[in-house]
């Protein structure tokens, strides 16, 4: 396993290399292990944990350093190497990166060079890693080979995606915060053909104008004040793999005219640099803003809208496919109960009922944190509507209304505490089953009485409470 970063070892028979290399990476902040020996390289990998390793070719009087490659890495298969070589070893430093080398530098070494390149190495290394744990995580526990629903409308948009998911094409996915916009990016990268390159997201609205220019396009040293260092950006890291722009519709002007230039070119200038720095990338973008809308009052341009919108995914909100309450319900409920090591293995009826009726402003997402909570918190086998509510309640959050047909639907929030929120929601849903169970029965109480488990006398005075009234409600 690689290192967090810091740890680097140096391997250079030149002891004047050695000590100015150690002194370099030491000023740059990592933690530089050196040695002009195989043998003792071999060593320190075996007690040492590096994130990255700089080898020359030339060890011992031959080019050893090819042999030592091949041993270090199989000690550490992910670990990033660096060759270092003279002009006349150039053949061996490029039979090594065929060997798995990340990377060749000439002699005399270019310090700021040799940084950039273990940086960019260590990064792609970390990308790869998270990519792969991503992508293990996505196919077995989000949705194996599939995303969780049964509605028609939904599985036409997972067809749409399937269909140009291996094409070069920007994808636009739109709908409501919550709809689960990034989870189509990661099924479109994931089951695509880039699927084992890197997936990069960014969310343009969390940043400022400035910031976002940074960490889309990286910057160069003392480009602007803060910058110790040159940093890679979002499009480079996502070479040959997808970059995903959340939140698209937030990003200004003047940021808008330079992805499309990137778009259109395949190509850009760090923040304060000059070189042109060529990707090969995928994008898919995505907003819950009205793009067409925004064009009309002249903040998003036309030009980009219309490169990135290629292929257009409008996500339904969950409301618009409440068939699939149940299955994202038992989805997270085995999510969870894995998670925390609880018993929990579904939902009673009357919480099932309660969360099919309610519109989920937040979509998926709140339909997730509900499930998460409840889990949690839940006792036994069953999520009750007593967790439910004691969850919300302790949360700070509004429990979903049942209608119940009292015209009272003013909501929870006048309620003060959690014992009168409790009885209030349970108070609700009782009338709401009485009176379903007395429509059905043709108003009979002593029928009614043996559905519900009460007394006939029980059903009476609770009749009286709710203001029930034989034939109507």
């Amino acid at each position: 396993m690689t290192g967090s970063g810091r740890r680097i070892l140096i391997v250079d028979d030149e002891e004047g290399i050695r000590i100015g290399l150690e002194r370099f990476f030491r000023r740059e902040g990592f933690d530089p292990a050196t040695t002009g020996s195989a043998d003792e390289a071999l060593a320190l990998m075996e007690g040492g944990d590096f994130a990255a390793a700089v080898l020359d070719v030339r060890l011992d009087g031959h080019d050893r350093g090819g042999e030592l490659l091949a041993e270090l890495h199989a000690l550490d298969p992910d670990l990033p190497v660096v060759m270092v070589t003279g002009y006349g070893s150039v053949e061996s430093a490029v039979r090594a990166m065929k060997d798995g080398a990340a990377d060749y530098i000439l002699k005399p070494i270019d310090n700021a060079h040799l940084l950039e390149t273990v940086r960019r190495s260590i990064e792609l290394v970390r990308l790869r890693r998270d990519n792969a744990y991503l992508r293990r995580e996505l196919m077995t526990n989000l949705y194996g080979h599939d995303i969780v629903t049964s509605d028609p409308r939904y599985r036409s948009l997972l067809d749409l995606a399937d269909r140009v998911k291996d094409s070069e094409a920007t994808v636009l996915l739109t709908g409501e915060s919550g709809t689960g916009k990034e989870v189509m990016a990661r099924y479109i990268h994931f089951t695509g053909s880039r699927r084992e390159r890197p997936f990069v997201s960014l969310n343009c609205a969390a940043l400022s104008e400035s910031l976002l220019l940074s960490e889309l396009f990286g910057h160069e040293k003392g480009s602007f004040t803060g910058a110790v260092e040159k940093r890679l950006g979002k499009f480079e890291l996502a070479h040959r793999g997808t970059l995903f722009l959340d939140e698209i519709g937030d990003m200004s002007l003047s940021v808008q005219a330079k992805l499309l230039r990137v778009l259109e070119e395949s190509s850009f200038e760090r923040v304060g640099g000059s070189k042109r720095v060529s990707v090969d990338i995928r994008v898919i973008a995505a907003t819950n803003k009205d793009l067409a809308e925004l064009m009309r009052r002249g903040d998003f341009r036309s030009d980009l809208y219309w490169r990135i919108n290629i292929v257009n995914l409008r996500l339904p909100p969950l409301r618009e496919r409440r068939g699939d309450i149940p299955l994202l319900v038992d989805f997270f409920i085995a999510k969870y109960a894995s998670k925390y090591n609880r018993p929990v293995t579904g939902v009673s009826a009357e919480v099932m009922e309660l969360w099919a009726a309610h519109d989920w402003p937040g979509n998926v997402r709140e339909l997730q944190n509900a499930v998460n909570q409840a889990v949690l918190l839940c006792r036994g086998g069953t999520v009750e509507l007593s967790t439910v509510v004691a969850g919300q309640a302790h949360l700070g959050a509004q429990v979903p209304d049942l209608p119940c047909g009292t015209g009272d639907d003013a909501g929870l929030a006048s309620i003060a505490t959690l014992k009168e929120l409790r009885d209030t929601v349970v108070a609700r849903h009782e009338r709401r089953l009485i009176l379903a169970t007395l429509e059905r029965l043709g108003w009979n109480k002593t029928r009614t009485a043996e559905a519900l488990g009460v007394t006939r006398k029980t059903l009476a005075e609770k009749i009286a409470d709710y203001g029930i009234s034989l034939g109507r409600g």
